[in-house]
């Protein structure tokens, strides 16, 4: 393994992990409603489709590490808010 695509994968599931971490906590003080637990795991689930979706290239403008990062806290956002309304 290369260590740039390692530092890749890290910032992919480091986001990921920090937004799951940040659903469950709000959820869990009771902050905003409950939260499912499919839907407190979605960002770990973009980090899967990264991880499978990379199998050797070679990859699109628009397949980077930065954009699956964004893409799962995005996906963390969404959640909140949607648990909100």
């Amino acid at each position: 393994m290369e260590i740039e695509r390692a530092r890749e994968d890290v910032v992919v599931a480091g986001t990921a992990a920090a937004a799951t971490v940040a659903l469950a906590v709000v959820s869990g003080l009771g902050l905003i409603g409950d939260i499912g637990a499919l839907a407190t795991l979605s960002p770990v689930l973009v980090y899967f489709a990264y991880l499978f979706s990379r199998k050797g290239g070679p990859y699109g403008s628009w397949d980077t590490a930065r954009n699956w990062a964004l893409l799962a806290a995005l996906v963390g956002a969404v959640v909140l808010l949607t648990t909100l309304l």
